[in-house]
Formats: C-alpha cells, sequence, structure tokens
C-alpha cells in the first residue's frame, strides 16, 4: 500500500488537489496523511488559537471529503511554518512514498515565495515531491 502525505491549507478542498487523490487511488491501495499547517491566513487582527481552529476545521472538511472518495485517510493540524509541520509529520507516522504539496499560484502563494517546494525538496531528497497549484483558494 503507498502512503502519501498531502500538505495543504487554503487549497485542501479544492479541484486540482482532488484530482490528484482520485489519481493516486487509481493507481492503487494508498493511505493519505494529511498535514494541515495552522498558518495565519487573511485577517489583520489573529491568534495562533484562531489559525489553529480554522485549520483544524479545514482538516475535519477535507478529511469527510476525502472520505467520500473512498480514501483512506488520517489527519494533524501541523506547525504553522509548513516545513516544520511536514517534518513533525515524518517523525511521527510510518514512511511515505510521496509528498504532495497543495498550493496557491505563483503571486498569491506564500508557500511558493518560502520556496517551500525546493526546501522539502533538500530536506527529504529521497521522496518523490508532487505540487499541485489551485487556481484560488477552495
Amino acid at each position: 500500500m503507498r502512503r502519501y502525505l498531502v500538505v495543504a491549507n487554503q487549497t485542501l478542498l479544492g479541484d486540482a488537489l482532488l484530482g490528484r487523490i482520485a489519481e493516486r487511488m487509481a493507481a492503487g491501495p494508498c493511505h493519505f496523511h494529511l498535514v494541515v499547517p495552522a498558518s495565519h491566513v487573511g485577517r489583520a487582527v489573529w491568534t495562533e488559537g484562531h489559525d489553529r481552529a480554522i485549520a483544524e476545521e479545514r482538516l475535519q472538511a477535507a478529511m469527510e471529503r476525502f472520505r467520500a472518495l473512498g480514501a483512506d485517510v488520517r489527519g494533524e493540524v501541523g506547525d504553522a511554518r509548513p516545513i516544520d509541520a511536514i517534518r513533525d509529520a515524518m517523525l511521527h507516522a510510518p514512511p511515505f512514498d510521496e509528498i504532495i504539496l497543495s498550493t496557491l499560484p505563483p503571486g498569491v502563494s506564500r508557500w511558493l515565495r518560502q520556496d517551500l517546494p525546493h526546501r522539502i525538496q533538500r530536506n527529504w531528497d529521497y521522496l518523490p515531491l508532487s505540487v499541485v497549484t489551485a487556481r484560488a483558494a477552495a
């Protein structure tokens, strides 16, 4: 059974990511582990607790949606820094076969401005990385 680490926040319920999940499921038995970094999104006034609550809502909605597709899925809210959220997931879960990173498009995505795909590749060069770019926040 193939194991996929899926990292997403605002794009978690987007069609692009759900399409990629369906592709992986069509290829054979698999398990998905969702990590939603509790990153700050939007509002000028915020708290870490508020960001975690929003990330938790997204995670629960995504797990429901993935399960409706027939996916075997678990998930967690991770650190606000995506690279640290990935590192934590790698330490506390069985090995993964691929990392799937879902992000907003260039110009909008903070993760792309932070060069997150390349940072992931440098840290986990033994794992394939698939980047899914959404058209907008889902």
